[in-house]
């Protein structure tokens, strides 16, 4: 278990590494925010229970760190991204299940990487707060359980939720 807390300690300081290596120029001064200071909105595409707070670049067109707070139950049903998506679990419990891939739940310390175009859902099984990292725009494509693409509101309809239309 010591091992496991450690690889996961490890890749969260690297990914973080290569996320500041890919920050344009003038992100790189420094900065910082606790919790309590940043402000949390809709994301679009992604069900109203998610909230989050861009910390880092642009997720519209390039690279970007994103926390997000998602209460009990909030579910984000099988999608893929076109960026390879990072994801590190700072409090609470989420359950991800992956095509052709062992499913995990993930608490506090837990970190798992989604390549480009790989099929997930998430679920957060207990109020949680995470840190997700995008090496190009952020998007998400939807799919149904025959793997076609389907718009967010029918996707979220199915786990009795609504899609963000923009961040607010």
């Amino acid at each position: 278990m010591r091992i496991r807390f450690m690889f996961c300690f490890l890749m969260t300081v690297v990914c973080l590494y290569i996320a500041s290596l890919s920050a344009p120029a003038q992100e790189m001064n420094s900065s910082g925010r606790n919790v309590t200071e940043m402000k949390m909105t809709t994301i679009p595409g992604l069900p109203t229970c998610a909230m989050g707070s861009v910390q880092s670049g642009n997720p519209t067109n390039g690279a970007s760190i994103i926390f997000a707070k998602l209460p009990d139950g909030c579910s984000i049903p099988w999608h893929w991204h076109t960026p390879t998506e990072h994801v590190m679990i700072v409090s609470g419990v989420v359950r991800m299940d992956m095509k052709d891939a062992k499913s995990l739940t993930l608490r506090a310390g837990g970190f798992v990487m989604l390549p480009s175009h790989h099929l997930h859902q998430a679920r957060c099984v207990k109020a949680c707060s995470i840190y997700i990292y995008s090496d190009v725009a952020f998007d998400i494509h939807y799919v149904n359980a025959n793997g076609k693409e389907i718009s967010p509101a029918e996707a979220l309809k199915n786990v009795e939720e609504k899609a963000a239309t923009e961040m607010k």
